[in-house]
């Protein structure tokens, strides 16, 4: 199987890193690895350090219909066509705005990656 990368622009916004802070969307890297993490997906934030975030794909997929959240992650819809993921560290929290459809892109793209290979 292999690794999905999609490159998604976002909306930062954090109490942990004021540079982070921008009016304009920032490239954010979405990850699945079937062969490492088959049940998980990475957010990579841009900035100074790149952090990247572990969480489950089905707590993505959940909260784009309804607020969902789970330890330090929450997800929720924003209007007709906006998520925000919400993470919490120990350093504050970060708040990111995606489209919807780029997320649902994202999460289509890794079930066709998982998907059974016919015989």
């Amino acid at each position: 199987m292999s690794v999905v990368e999609q490159y998604a622009r976002a909306h930062i916004v954090t109490d942990a890193d004021i540079l982070l802070e921008e009016q304009d969307a920032v490239p954010v890297v979405l990850r699945y690895d079937p062969d490492s993490d088959p049940p998980s997906v990475r957010v990579r934030l841009p900035g100074r350090e790149a952090h990247e975030y572990t969480f489950s794909r089905s707590l993505l997929e959940q909260g784009l219909r309804a607020p969902a959240g789970s330890g330090e992650i929450r997800v929720w819809p924003c209007g007709r066509v906006q998520a925000v993921v919400e993470i919490h560290t120990e350093q504050g929290v970060s708040v990111v705005q995606f489209e919807t459809k780029a997320l649902m892109r994202f999460l289509r793209r890794t079930y066709l990656a998982t998907a059974p290979v016919p015989h």
